[in-house]
């Protein structure tokens, strides 16, 4: 091997080694790049072999970042934080599983689809993975054992249905791949619309389907009352707010009117007068919810600028080319490598958090799959499908211990675990039909130009 490949290769291992260090991801990455600058500058003063990486090369991560910061499309970022941060500050949940619980509550696992019906209206309005699990995990799990439900599928329910945001739009994951990858963002909110929908009637059909071979995992709740005209109207009094707001973000950009960044500024505001509405807005609210947004955004962008210097140095000593040709060596053709690409994503997800598989996997891979002839929109969406897993999978599954930190008492982390397996195996299933039926990704955003 070179010396550049020698170096590429331990960068790429250090990086995968210290993610286990507990040191935060954003200093590991950028002080890798930084390591491994002084260690290539070094072998081409000592060894007289320029192998890509010199002080001219390394002054390109000035601009890169310059350019990160300055970046039109990551405007988008803070306004969908602040967007689902007020959201769940606005109560309009809260009145949507109330109410759809009375609609619901004579049928066998009806409390458990009003969760995923609550979920993915959350989903589709905040995209905030810890405030969903936790909002649901608050109202639906307590509401769900008092009427005797299953504490696995509870669980299993509350996780799944909550890590829905990460991938139906407005979600800041395809916010960040689109700008890593260079793909209109518009184009994957578009892509992921359908699969996110089918993940959501996957866990409703599982629901039924327990309902109704183990009655006593989800019994219908006992004196419930009959469904009149008056229970229909307030669930549709408790829907049509979050699905004004849901209509005037994702149409305005799937109809062209506004970009996405402009449709996030839509939402923030929209969210605002919700709250308003609602009688929740106040000083301490704005102040909370702008603190919060602060923090997620700056932790955002220092993984990003992290990453930008990672990424530089690493393509500098040739790591994309090792990457693309050990896998373009796999004796499997093209459909085989985007397979074992997926295989590898879904290992990695029980270990690493999905923001660093996006900066840092993603750019890695795509390019090759670009090169097999594969559609980008379509290989990025089934990439999102395969992260959502990494919030369920232990032992670094995010939303096992959102769900943990707020569950009542009696739920133990063994029910949470169990709870999740049937769920992680539906998402698998959602990402082998996605995988089969391009169409399901590729039909809304050929019909949208």
């Amino acid at each position: 091997m070179e010396i550049n490949e020698i170096l590429a290769t331990l960068m790429f291992a250090t990086f995968i080694s210290c993610l286990f260090s507990g040191f935060p991801v954003a200093w590991v990455l950028g002080g890798i790049a930084v390591v491994f600058s002084v260690l290539s500058m070094a072998a081409d003063h000592w060894l007289d072999a320029f192998i890509g990486v010199d002080w001219n090369y390394v002054s390109i991560t000035v601009p890169r970042m310059w350019a990160v910061m300055t970046n039109w499309v990551l405007v988008a970022l803070p306004m969908f934080v602040f967007m689902g941060l007020m959201l769940d500050r606005s109560g309009v949940a809260e009145d949507l599983m109330s109410n759809l619980a009375r609609l619901f509550g004579r049928v066998r696992g009806g409390l458990a689809v009003t969760v995923t019906f609550v979920g993915l209206m959350l989903a589709a309005s905040t995209g905030i993975i810890g405030a969903s699990v936790v909002l649901l995990a608050v109202l639906g799990i307590p509401m769900m054992l008092k009427e005797g439900y299953n504490k696995e599928l509870a669980c299993g329910t509350v996780c799944a249905t909550g890590t829905l945001g990460i991938l139906i739009p407005p979600s800041i994951m395809l916010v960040m791949m689109g700008d890593r990858i260079g793909i209109p963002v518009g184009d994957l909110f578009l892509g992921a619309l359908l699969p996110g929908m089918l993940l959501a009637a996957l866990y409703v059909t599982y629901i039924m389907l327990v309902a109704w071979w183990r009655p006593n995992a989800a019994p219908a709740p006992e004196g419930s009352e009959k469904v009149t005209f008056d229970i229909v109207l307030n669930v549709f009094k408790a829907v049509l707010p979050t699905t004004g707001l849901i209509l005037a973000v994702l149409g305005s950009i799937f109809f062209g009117i506004a970009t996405p960044t402009e449709a996030s500024g839509v939402g923030a505001l929209g969210a605002t007068l919700l709250a308003l509405s609602k009688g929740r807005l106040n000083l301490k609210v704005l102040q909370e919810v702008g603190r919060e947004t602060t923090k997620t955004t700056a932790f955002i962008f220092a993984l990003l600028l992290g990453a930008t210097a990672f990424s530089l140095v690493f393509r500098g000593l040739g790591g994309d080319e090792i990457i693309e040709g050990a896998l373009t060596s796999l004796p499997f053709g093209p459909t085989g490598i985007v397979i074992t690409i997926l295989f590898i994503t879904f290992i990695l997800g029980f270990f690493l958090d999905w923001i660093e598989l996006t900066l840092i996997i993603l750019p890695l891979v795509a390019p090759v799959v670009a090169n097999l002839g594969f559609d980008l929109v379509w290989f990025t969406i089934l990439f999102a499908v395969c992260l959502q897993t990494s919030f369920l999978t232990p032992p670094v599954g995010f939303a096992l211990f959102y769900l943990k930190g707020v569950a009542p008492a009696g739920i133990k982390l063994g029910h949470i675990y169990r709870g999740v397996v049937p769920f992680i195996l539906i998402q698998i299933i959602g990402l082998f039909i996605v995988f089969y039926w391009q169409g399901i990704v590729t039909w809304l955003p050929a019909i949208a130009y």
